[in-house]
Parts: C-alpha cells; structure tokens; sequence
C-alpha cells in the first residue's frame, strides 16, 4: 500500500470520527492503534506506549498545567470582576468608548487565560446586554466581542502557543513573545474599524456619552489604577521573567502560579477551597490536553515510519511553486479545516506534515508557526463551526446563529488584513523575539 493511500486513509477515518462527534482523543486514539496493527503490526504496540512516556516527560510541556491552573486561580478568586471595573474607570468619555473597553478587556483577559472561548463567553454574558441597552449597534458589539476574545491565543500567555511549539519543535518562549505585537496590531486594527465606521454613520455609537458612566472622579481613577497594579505581579512574574531571560516558559509557568496567589491574596479572596477548585479543573483540562499531545507524537513516528514525511518533502520540491504560493496553500489549508473541525484537531492533523516542509522551504520557524497560530485562531471564529461563535451564542440568546454569522465576518477580513500585513512585513513577529533573545 503506498504512503499516499495510507496518509489518505487514515486523514479520512479521523474526519469521519470527528464528523461523527467522537472525543478528539477517542479519534486519534482508534484512528492510531489501527495504523499502528496494520501498519507495524502487534510488534508497533510498544512504541506506541513509548511515545507517551516521551510525551508526558517533555519538560516544556509542565507549563500547560501551570498556566491553566494560574488562569483557573485568576478567575476563581474574583480578579476578573477587579479588572473589569477598573478598566470600565479608566477609558475616558469618549463617543464608543464601550467598544474600546471591549477591545481592552479582551487583551487583558485573553492574557489571563489564553482561551478565546472562555473569553467570548465572558463578555458576552458580562458586556453585550449593557450595550444593547445604551444603544450600541448590535452586529459591531458581537463581532468585536468575538474578535476581540480570538485575541486570547495570540497574546502570551497562550496555551495554544504552547501547543504548537512543542509539536513543531519552535521555541516556545519565542514564540510566546512573537504574539505580542501582533496581538496589540490586530486590536489596534479592530478599534481603528469601529471609529471609522461611527464617523461615518453616527447611530452606531450613542451620542450622550455621560449617560453611558456616571461621574468619575481624579480619586475614583486613581484608585482604579491602584487596583490594577497587583495584576502587574501576574504580568511580570510569567512574561517580565521570560524576556529578561531569567526563566524558561516552564519556569515562568509556575511563578506565575505564584503571581497568581499572591494577586488572590491581595484581593483577599485566597481560600483552601478556592485553590482546591482550581487544582481540580486544572487536572481535568491538562489530562486531556497531554492526552491528544501522546497521540500526535505517535501520529508524527507513523508518517515517518510509512515514509510519508520524505515523500511530502520531495513532493512540496517538484511542484516549483514559489515560497508565498505555497505559504498561501499551507494557511489555507488548516483556515477551511478549523471552519469544521476542532482547532487543536487541526493542530495535531496538519503539523507532523507540515514541520519537514516548512524547513525545506526555508522559512523563519518562529515567523511561520506564529502566522499558523493566528490563522487557525481565525478559523475558529469563521462560520459555519466555529468554536468561539457558539460560545458566543449561548450566553446572548436574543442574536440567532445567523446575526452571529453576519456580524463577525468584517472581523475575519480584519484579521486576514493582520495576517497579510504579518506575511509582508515579517519583522512584526520576529523583532521582538530577536531582541529578547
């Protein structure tokens, strides 16, 4: 049986068994251990356990349980409710100035839990019925709440980050720090689009801006500003630690944890129970999590022992396309995948092939995985499937499926613009990573 039909075969049974509503890990797991019977047969058994005792020792990889616990304490001991208030203080009376407090907490909350479903869910529930109600135009509010929470895997710390680094073997802490500017680039975009659109159409903002907050006095800001500071603790102990070079993201993981602790007792809201919880949740998630990277690294041993990596290679080299046509295929490949299947699926399905041919196509790695991370980032919020839309719409019941569609597709433009402007001018992901390290 040839590499092709193998490959074919298998990417067929793993879509069938993610169409049918399979568990990722379920999928992987029976679509792997035929591969691996019919393939190698019952001598491949233990290398199959082989590559999970590889993958749960991989050092880089005890930062996805920390991080998780971090955002599990962060949001569990009310430091979101802090933020939020602060935050709404501080923006000033400005025509709009809930779209820029959207934008604002989507970074700041992305940048606490790196998950863009989570923080869909959030402001949907917490911002979008006060929007409503003071006259904001519906469509710009939902899609700049979707766009905004698909900010959370970009800017560090990011768990999907974290992800791909490992299984494309990249440096995480670049990578890490790779999404910083693009992460500010893509909400500068977004603000940038809304102020354009309510200068030339003045209903999609109301114009009584006092009515919006009340009267906020010098003190009251300052204070706001006082309750932010302990956040810088979290901020400083996970990314300050990674740029100085003083800590490993491993490291930076688990001050952060710290961080997070001593922000939570600052606020006083540190409890037994409260750190229990969260160690709870953060075993659940990190288990499956570890689980599905097991099965992508036996995924990855398949294709190479099948010889499908060098054929792919070898193909990629006889088609004498140019550099950017086949980048363009390679983002537009795993950009109409996450339109149907699950990101971290799409994940594990395309980078064992894709990692040899990006080396032989000469490509900064730290550039391109950090373009894939935004571009299947996008494809989680592009309808029909995305992810972050559904999460989105069960917290505002009022918007059916189709105003959720129709309002977030200026904001994939918006992105596609962000990711062209990352493809011509490649230094807005490689500089600051450069320069740190």
């Amino acid at each position: 049986m040839s590499w092709y039909s193998i490959l074919f075969t298998g990417m067929g049974i793993l879509f069938a068994l993610f169409l049918s509503g399979a568990p990722i890990f379920l999928a992987f797991l029976f679509a792997i251990l035929l591969g691996v019977y019919f393939i190698i047969g019952p001598a491949g058994f233990p290398m199959f356990a082989n590559s999970i005792l590889d993958t749960v020792s991989i050092t880089s990889l005890a930062s996805i349980p920390l991080f998780i616990l971090m955002g599990e304490i962060l949001f569990r001991s009310g430091t979101m409710d802090v933020l939020f208030d602060s935050i709404d203080k501080l923006v000033g009376r400005i025509r709009g100035r809930q779209y820029v407090l959207v934008v604002a907490l989507s970074a700041v909350f992305g940048a606490l839990s790196g998950v863009a479903m989570a923080v869909a869910a959030m402001l949907g529930r917490a911002i979008m019925p006060g929007m409503q109600a003071r006259g904001y135009d519906r469509n710009i509010a939902a899609g700049l709440i979707i766009g905004g929470a698909s900010l959370a895997p970009i800017i560090p710390p990011s768990l999907l980050a974290i992800i791909v680094g490992s299984i494309a073997d990249v440096s995480i802490a670049k990578l890490l720090i790779a999404g910083v500017i693009p992460g500010l680039l893509l909400g500068g975009i977004f603000l940038i689009y809304v102020f354009v659109r309510i200068a030339l159409n003045q209903s999609l903002a109301p114009g009584n801006v006092s009515s919006e907050r009340g009267e906020i006095t010098v003190a009251e800001q300052c204070m706001a500003v006082l309750r932010t500071l302990p956040f810088l603790i979290v901020i400083f102990s996970v990314m300050g630690f990674i740029m100085l070079g003083i800590a490993t993201p491993s490291e930076s993981a688990a001050t952060g944890v710290v961080g997070a602790l001593i922000t939570a007792a600052i606020y006083r809201n540190l409890s037994v129970k409260m750190i229990w919880d969260s160690v709870m949740a953060s075993i659940t998630v990190s288990a499956m999590i570890l689980a599905i990277m097991a099965m992508s690294k036996m995924f990855t041993q398949l294709l190479a022992f099948t010889g499908a990596t060098g054929e792919l290679v070898q193909l990629v080299a006889n088609l004498n396309f140019s550099p950017t046509i086949m980048l363009l295929i390679m983002l537009g490949v795993p950009f109409l995948l996450c339109m149907f299947i699950d990101t971290i699926a799409v994940i594990l399905l395309t980078i064992p092939i894709y990692q040899p041919v990006v080396t032989s196509l000469g490509f900064d790695p730290v550039w391109f995985w950090l373009l894939f991370l935004v571009n299947i980032t996008l494809g989680a919020i592009t309808p029909p499937f995305g992810y972050t839309l559904f999460a989105f719409k069960a917290v505002v019941p009022g918007m059916t499926i189709s105003d959720v569609y129709r309002s977030t597709w200026p904001f994939v433009l918006l992105f596609l613009l962000g990711i062209g402007l990352i493809i011509a001018f490649p230094p807005i992901a490689t500089w600051l990573p450069s320069v740190v390290g």
